[in-house]
């Protein structure tokens, strides 16, 4: 009676469940199999025969499409309300498909012929099948980035100073129309209205795996449940709540980062499949810009968020308060993705184009740049406030006064800038001896390795060493040699890298392109130019112009998934002509204003509760 009940209320947690009557529900999962897997346990292997449905109702399996060869050639993941089996049972060949499971997982089991008989019998069951198979299909095969939300989210804590936290996430789970429920360890848990409420310890002990799972199953109608515990929890209790979990959220902070890497690593072990789903929330303190180096605890989790609550100081970012908000889209599956392209001075534009998001209440989850973009775009990542930037760029890149009075001097000036290397001097200023992993907004840079001749993609380290080797222009500087690795310009195989940022999961990219407008005149030479009144330029413009042609024709190589570019028309505006900073940050500023509508309308259809579809400011 017990596995019966447990297949019932299992199958309701189910997508193919909705909208079906407690007869019908109890009629299938009656005649289906509730079947255990133990982490590394196939659930089907590659050119063996389908026979049966199978709906995964616990745990996590990768699904891989492998080759004559056994190379894997499409990959994806079955998580709780996935389904697998339905075409492929259907036809009489092999299906040349690995499934296994990355944790302890579970599914219901139906042959292929009494799951016919349920879709003819019970047209919604039917109709919810074929959802799911399209779903499938448009996933696995179109590159479809529709959001999934993550239905179970345990919140660990190691400091009570954190419970806050969960708090505020149902707050604001509450504003989108979810309707959450909340198991905690908090013996003085004050309930909040229209939120379902059961203590995980009882009689002083925590509540056992079963009835974990069978409070879990009774919740299966809520949107949403948040399980809310003490990190100093038995390791076992650890553990079974992150393999119940679709998402982690483990709160730490500056002084509790050590007793944090010894309680993951426990977790690990048990089960190396589950770090993708851990993120970490870093608590700061005041005066506390980014989150401390934690070169053991970042190996350890997937993503990290840093929750900044102190006042603002002058010169910094809105963008330091919206860890919380990042943290938000995260549970409702959203990851928006700015990519900046590359552009010499007319990079400056792209500042305009942050201040105009940030006053829009666009909050950007992860930024990736090239050259000048990861110049400007890991500067806003380390908290620093576009306004300000574009003062202090402005001051700091004027050509000093010898360089004014020379022809062409704003060319020297930037060679002069590379060759004393005086780009290390200035960004240090702002940026000390901080890592990308430290700063408040996740940021990567590309370069590129001349000895592989292949495009390298910063993810962390040093953010200084990150910018110079993104943006060090061939001939005009010389290779960074690092590592076995010889650094240039990332412009020269992807000036504007959106590709990337959907890599990472980004499922809404906004792309800046300060290239996509090239002015038809070099040198004063114009297309209608006579042959003997033409002007030989110096071989340092050759370079500089080289260098715009290129990047004007590699803008289509990165930016081909981005599903709004800014163009800014900054064509009037030489490589070099950095005296132009507050110019240019205006026509950024004027170019976001006209795409505001079109991001927040697409935004919208995304997610419409997290993004209504207002006017923009201004």
């Amino acid at each position: 009676m017990a596995v019966t009940q447990d297949k019932l209320l299992l199958f309701k947690s189910h997508d193919c469940s909705r909208g079906l009557s407690d007869e019908e529900l109890t009629e299938i999962s009656d005649a289906a199999e509730l079947v255990q897997y133990d982490s590394d346990e196939y659930l089907h292997r590659s050119n063996q025969p389908m026979t049966s449905v199978y709906f995964i109702v616990h745990g996590r399996f990768k699904q891989a499409v492998v080759d004559l060869h056994g190379n894997t050639i499409l990959q994806r993941y079955l998580t709780r309300g996935s389904q697998f089996g339905a075409l492929g049972a259907a036809q009489a060949d092999p299906v040349p498909v690995d499934v296994v499971a990355l944790e302890p997982s579970a599914a219901l089991k139906l042959d292929f012929e009494t799951t016919l008989q349920f879709t003819r019998k019970i047209e919604t069951f039917g109709l919810n099948l074929t959802q799911s198979i399209t779903n499938m299909v448009r996933q696995a095969l179109l590159a479809d980035r529709k959001p999934k939300q993550p239905s179970l989210v345990t919140v660990f804590h190691e400091s009570s100073t954190s419970r806050r936290l969960t708090r505020n996430l149902i707050g604001r789970l509450l504003e989108l129309g979810e309707s959450p429920c909340v198991m905690s360890d908090q013996s003085n848990w004050e309930e909040i209205e229209n939120v379902g409420f059961h203590k995980l310890p009882a009689e002083g002990k925590f509540l056992a795996r079963d009835d974990v799972r069978r409070q879990i199953n009774l919740w299966s109608d809520s949107s949403r449940i948040i399980m809310d515990v003490d990190a100093s929890v038995d390791p076992s209790v650890a553990a079974m709540l992150v393999e119940f979990s679709e998402q982690i959220v483990w709160c730490t902070s500056s002084n509790d980062s050590e007793t944090s890497v010894g309680r993951l690593n426990a977790i690990e072990a048990r089960s190396p499949g589950w770090r993708d789903k851990i993120n970490l929330a870093w608590m700061l303190d005041q005066g506390e810009q980014v989150a401390p180096f934690a070169f053991k605890l970042d190996h350890l989790v997937d993503r990290d968020f840093k929750i900044y609550s102190s006042p603002l100081e002058p010169g910094q970012s809105p963008t330091l308060l919206d860890g919380f908000e990042r943290l938000v889209h995260q549970l409702r599956g959203v990851r928006i993705g700015l990519a900046l392209g590359g552009g010499g001075a007319r990079g400056m534009a792209h500042l305009g184009v942050l201040k105009v998001l940030e006053e829009n209440g666009i909050v950007v989850d992860m930024i990736a740049g090239t050259s000048v973009g990861a110049m400007t775009g890991i500067l806003y990542s380390a908290g620093l406030d576009a306004g300000h930037l574009t003062e202090r760029f402005a001051e700091d890149l004027r050509p000093a006064r010898i360089f004014r009075m020379l022809p062409r001097g704003n060319d020297w000036y930037l060679m002069y800038k590379y060759r004393r290397n005086k780009f290390n001097q200035m960004l240090r200023k702002y940026l000390f001896d901080w890592t990308l992993e430290q700063l408040p907004v996740p940021v990567e840079s590309v370069t590129v390795d001349l000895v592989l001749g292949k495009p390298v993609v910063r993810q962390r380290g040093d953010a200084v060493d990150c910018i110079l080797e993104s943006i060090n222009l061939p001939v005009i500087s010389t290779p960074i040699c690092r590592s076995g690795k010889t650094l240039v310009d990332g412009g020269l195989v992807n000036n504007i890298p959106a590709d990337e940022l959907v890599r990472r999961g980004c499922n809404f990219v906004i792309a800046v392109s300060v290239t996509a407008h090239m002015a038809a005149e070099f040198a004063s030479n114009r297309p209608d130019t006579p042959t003997d009144q033409m002007k030989t330029p110096s071989a340092l413009q050759t370079i500089l112009r080289s260098y715009l042609v290129q990047s004007v024709n590699m803008n289509s190589v990165g930016i081909q998934p981005a599903d709004v570019v800014i163009e800014p028309n900054v064509s009037d505006v030489e490589l070099s002509d950095f005296s132009r900073t507050k110019e240019l940050a205006e026509t950024g500023k004027r170019a976001a204003q006209e795409a505001i509508p079109k991001i927040k309308s697409l935004l919208a259809q995304l997610d419409p509760q997290l993004f209504p579809n207002h006017q923009p400011n201004g």
